[in-house]
């Protein structure tokens, strides 16, 4: 029997709308796939006959650009106005839902170093437009290529290396690529929620989950009519679920981990200002279960908020953490450097922590079925 994850509720508020007009969603009363056929007629290009009719508009690939200056500028992490790149931002997202920022290894300035043809052969050179839905899916065919609510800006090396790889937990116990900011290239977990997939995966920083998760489940529900004629190893090749298993359920699991943030809103206004149209799964969250909740595979688990880090302050050599999941551990330095690694079982619940000199230090605790990120004060 299908389940869901008790911390759904407390994590998404499920009647709030994020400064959609009024009357915009006026029309979207069903549930399951209905509702996301009435939720595509609000945001699509059609004349749906809606009392309250707003018709999406194609900008164009170029003014991608144009929009991503009001769209994604950095005003809530260095707080400078520069290019807000998802895989480049350093941010560690806190139990409490909250962020640590860290410095940045690179910036861009919007109008420098934009990709013009050279360069790209590593981090920091260029940036460019990523299609968090790769344009081969649906053959670069227009109004998906120049839709910027799931098209960003993005480092152009880091874009190349994602190249058309599915999003989902990378397994860290085997070979990976780990870009600046955390960001990780490699063999797909294939357990938990994310079992069921073998093959290369991509995965962002906590930080930015929840927001390519949100870009996906607008993607499917604003092309709804047009899926049975794209091709991608996330899709199921329906009009109605839409998203293959396990890709559902890991996009579930990063949308109910990672809640709607206020850059979020704040994107979806502005690309509203100047395209015309919203996502709704930024709106309202609460549309996720919603439509989908019958299509989960997911198990109920407790929230890895429940995982114990004791003594902290620590003042002797070891850590003891309690978790009914076996967790891959990650430690991090004040300045974003892992300075050790580890791993949490059923057998061995403490971690060594004798080479860490007195400080603080964010230890990063990953399950099968998500990650938290827990402070650590070593004296």
């Amino acid at each position: 029997m299908k389940q869901f994850y008790l911390i759904f509720t407390l994590l998404i508020a499920a009647t709030t709308y994020a400064q959609a007009p009024a009357g915009y969603y006026d029309s979207a009363t069903g549930t399951g796939f209905t509702l996301k056929s009435q939720l595509k007629d609000i945001i699509d290009n059609n004349n749906d006959g809606l009392t309250n009719e707003y018709l999406a508009l194609d900008l164009g690939y170029s003014a991608l650009y144009t929009t991503f200056q009001n769209s994604d500028v950095d005003l809530y992490f260095e707080n400078n106005g520069t290019l807000l790149d998802m895989y480049s931002e350093r941010v560690i997202q806190n139990p409490d839902n909250t962020s640590t920022n860290l410095p940045d290894s690179y910036e861009y300035t919007y109008g420098i170093n934009q990709d013009d043809g050279t360069m790209g052969t590593a981090e920091g050179q260029r940036y460019n437009r990523e299609h968090t839905v790769p344009q081969s899916s649906f053959s670069s065919a227009s109004p998906m290529r120049n839709d910027a609510h799931f098209v960003v800006p993005s480092d152009k090396y880091v874009n190349a290396q994602r190249g058309n790889l599915p999003y989902s937990f990378v397994n860290t116990s085997n070979q990976h690529d780990e870009y600046s900011n955390g960001t990780l290239r490699g063999d797909n977990l294939n357990s938990g929620v994310s079992a069921g997939y073998t093959g290369d995966v991509f995965e962002p920083i906590d930080e930015f989950k929840g927001d390519i998760a949100r870009m996906y489940f607008f993607f499917v529900t604003r092309y709804e009519d047009q899926m049975n004629g794209f091709n991608y190893v996330m899709f199921d090749g329906s009009t109605n679920q839409a998203i293959d298993q396990p890709f559902l359920d890991i996009l579930y699991d990063w949308h109910t981990n990672d809640p709607v943030s206020q850059r979020e809103i704040d994107r979806n206004n502005a690309i509203f200002a100047q395209q015309n149209n919203r996502n709704p799964f930024i709106d309202n969250p609460q549309y996720v279960q919603d439509i989908w909740q019958n299509s989960l595979s997911v198990e109920e688990f407790e929230t890895v908020d429940v995982i114990k880090m004791y003594p902290n302050p620590a003042n002797g050599n070891e850590v003891n953490i309690d978790s009914n999941q076996d967790l891959a551990v990650e430690v991090y330095d004040i300045l974003g450097k892992k300075v050790k690694i580890g791993q949490i079982t059923s057998n061995q619940k403490k971690l060594n922590i004798s080479e860490l000199s007195k400080g603080v230090y964010l230890v990063k605790l990953n399950s099968s079925k998500g990650s938290i990120t827990k402070k650590l004060i070593r004296q």
